[in-house]
């Protein structure tokens, strides 16, 4: 398979990743199903002032409410990392060899997918576990309510990978007092925890597929993490936010999902990226030369 256009592939992702060219990706993120036990869903509504509406909002007005049906998928696996592994061994195969590995999981299968990566990659290929936490949502009074994300870096080479540090977006200072004005102004690089809000429900961005995550979280390992031409892989791609960020952003994108609402959600939303929508194996596009558009061919195993 030769890669011109951003694709959109529609279909079970280990029967795509085959077909990829090996070393052609200098980014692959990936959000997989967290094994959560229950299916996936995102109530969408919308709210009508109304005298005789039963929700009350600010200043105690009155709105009426109505329902709109919306994409639900399962989340429940007898065998998680049986899943996985070929999955990620796959991954390895299709990154360039200075490119980089980020799987978004949570506190449920992270410590045991870690484990797994670094039978895969090896466990000096770990770089970071970025922790990206949000403060939204109902709070248990049973446990600390569980408000973060965690997310694995894995590098194809630790010795060589890419992080454009100029390109890291810069953030308040918590005290800017405590500093310099020059450095209040300038702001402060993130550490490995990230402050990001998800998705508000009345936000543009908002697509009502569930489980979407944030642009700017996207948009932040995208622009440190490749370069303006790359190539980048969201195998789980779900609302298309990969594909988004990285339109954005100048680089191509593949993105595969299984679920034909989050096919049809990243049409619509990536509709202006010269984007091509496949369906089967029948319409990919070839080529006879074998090897990446960029980088050649790298087909070592873990």
């Amino acid at each position: 398979m030769w890669l011109e256009a951003n694709l959109i592939l529609y279909g079970d992702n280990l029967q795509w990743l085959p077909m990829l060219p090996s070393g052609a990706f200098r980014l692959i993120y990936i959000d997989p199903p967290f094994n959560t036990g229950k299916p996936q869903q995102r109530v969408r509504i919308h709210a009508i002032a109304s005298a005789h509406g039963t929700r009350t909002g600010f200043a105690n007005r009155k709105y009426a409410v109505q329902t709109y049906a919306s994409p639900t998928y399962a989340d429940e696996f007898d065998d998680y990392l049986g899943f996985l592994r070929p999955r990620l061994e796959e991954a390895h195969r299709l990154l360039t060899p200075d490119g980089s590995l980020f799987v978004h999981l949570d506190y449920r299968e992270v410590h045991y997918v870690k484990v797994l990566l670094d039978e895969i990659f090896g466990r000096r290929c770990f770089v970071n576990e970025i922790i990206w936490a949000y403060d939204y949502g109902g709070r248990s009074k049973r446990r600390w309510p569980h408000k973060h994300d965690n997310i694995l870096w894995y590098v194809k080479n630790p010795d060589k990978y890419v992080f454009n540090y100029a390109e890291i977006d810069r953030i308040p200072y918590m005290a800017p007092s405590l500093v310099s004005a020059e450095k209040a102004v300038r702001g402060k690089t993130p550490t490995d925890v990230w402050w990001l809000t998800i998705v508000p429900t009345n936000s543009k961005e908002k697509t009502g597929y569930p489980t979407q995550k944030p642009l700017k979280l996207l948009e932040r390992i995208i622009r440190v993490h490749s370069e303006v031409g790359d190539w980048v892989l969201d195998f789980f791609a779900g609302s298309g936010t990969t594909g988004e960020a990285a339109a954005r952003l100048g680089r191509k994108f593949v993105l595969i999902d299984n679920h034909p609402a989050a096919i049809e959600v990243m049409a619509r939303r990536l509709a202006g990226t010269e984007v091509q929508v496949l369906y089967s194996l029948a319409q990919l596009p070839t080529r006879a030369h074998p090897e990446s558009p960029t980088t050649g061919s790298d087909s070592s195993a873990g």
